[in-house]
């Protein structure tokens, strides 16, 4: 398949941002998109193979040509059966396939974040009361985890309300007067962390969801109170 689509000349270059992984630090890639259409045979050793019809399949290539020195060029070949005709649908599909991580990392804040699968629930529709709750609370966790490293110095204000984040600079550094400015998302997010055992150590790297969750359970108590108490005030 690769040698079929080789020969496929570039239909145009898209630029993308890629997004963290273990192996891979985040970055923009320009790749180079080729397509064609190919039919899938069924399997020489499939017992009903007299029976079955080829599959025809859109190919997507996105080559990487110039990788940054020190880094492995991106090279993605995708099946699909969805129309590719032009530069255009094919780079809808590397789009997609591109949020893939993200959203295995989504799924991944709600089973282990979040501990989903520990609530052992019943019945289907008490699951998904619970799945429309949670998916609210994975999607804060990971954008949170996220912003943070993507852009650490912007401001706490606007991102969590005020009264959290004052509860949890007074716990944080045992004290009831506040800083002249708000503190940094990543600040608060590194704080948070710690709230649900993030130890911070140099090799510790940047906080995750399991902490974040932990920590972000405890700050909702604090801020509760905090809230009452300014009431009572």
């Amino acid at each position: 398949m690769p040698k079929a689509i080789e020969k496929t000349a570039a239909c145009g270059e898209l630029t993308l941002e890629l997004q963290r992984t273990p192996k891979r630090k985040p970055r923009t890639a320009t790749l180079a998109v080729r397509f064609t259409t190919l039919e899938l045979q069924p399997p020489q050793q499939h017992p009903q193979r007299s029976g079955l019809k080829p599959v025809q399949v859109q190919v997507v290539w996105a080559m990487e040509e110039m990788p940054p020195v020190g880094e492995k060029a991106i090279s993605w070949l995708l099946l699909t059966t969805l129309e590719v005709a032009c530069f255009e649908q094919a780079s809808r599909c590397l789009r997609w396939y591109s949020y893939r991580w993200l959203i295995e990392r989504y799924h991944y804040t709600l089973k282990s974040g979040c501990r989903l699968e520990q609530l052992q629930l019943e019945t289907a529709d008490r699951l998904e009361r619970a799945l429309a709750t949670y998916a609210i609370v994975a999607w804060r966790l990971l954008w949170l985890t996220y912003e943070a490293r993507s852009h650490p110095s912007e401001s706490i204000k606007g991102i969590l309300p005020a009264h959290y984040w004052i509860a949890l600079y007074c716990h944080i550094h045992q004290t009831t007067v506040l800083p002249f400015r708000p503190p940094t998302l990543s600040e608060c997010v590194r704080w948070i962390a710690r709230l649900g055992g993030f130890l911070g150590r140099k090799s510790d790297g940047e906080p995750g969801v399991k902490t974040l969750w932990l920590g972000l359970q405890r700050v909702h108590d604090m801020a509760s109170i905090w809230q009452l108490l300014a009431l009572g005030n």
